[in-house]
């Protein structure tokens, strides 16, 4: 794998990291102090941490000037899979099997982070990725290295 990528790896991972400080957050302070079950909990969570993800990661992970718009609705795309599969499947774990909700949470964290890295990587932002104005400014700055050495 090239640097290139193992840095863009590694910057979702922290972004991702971040998203699910948020989840969690979201996730904790609702499923401790409202008294609902799983899923309005962690759908409540999920969408406060893919608004963040998406926002952080389209700037500075991709570095993508793609068509906004388009770039969430692709990632919506995604979510519309996603969000009831995870959803579902959490809320039986949680409720039916009486997994503990921060196990089924984490556990949902973990498959979206690798999902959601793949599809961006090779549906919403393929192509169109180190193009926008950081990028721009990095590319400038390693052609005038080139050109002193």
């Amino acid at each position: 794998m090239k640097k290139k990528e193992v840095i863009r790896t590694l910057k979702f991972v922290i972004v991702s990291a971040s998203a699910g400080i948020i989840e969690l957050a979201v996730f904790t302070l609702m499923n401790e102090f409202t008294g609902l079950k799983y899923w309005p909990c962690y759908l409540t969570a999920l969408v406060a941490s893919v608004v963040w993800c998406f926002t952080i990661n389209r700037r500075y992970t991709f570095q993508s000037t793609k068509n906004v718009p388009r770039a969430m609705a692709m990632v919506f795309a995604f979510y519309l899979v996603f969000t009831p599969a995870s959803t579902i499947l959490g809320n039986y774990l949680a409720e039916t099997l009486h997994w503990n909700e921060y196990l089924v949470t984490a556990l949902n964290m973990a498959l979206n982070l690798s999902l959601e890295y793949l599809y961006d990587t090779f549906v919403v932002y393929r192509n169109e990725m180190d193009n926008n104005d950081i990028a721009a400014k990095k590319k400038a700055k390693e052609g005038k290295a080139e050109h002193t050495a």
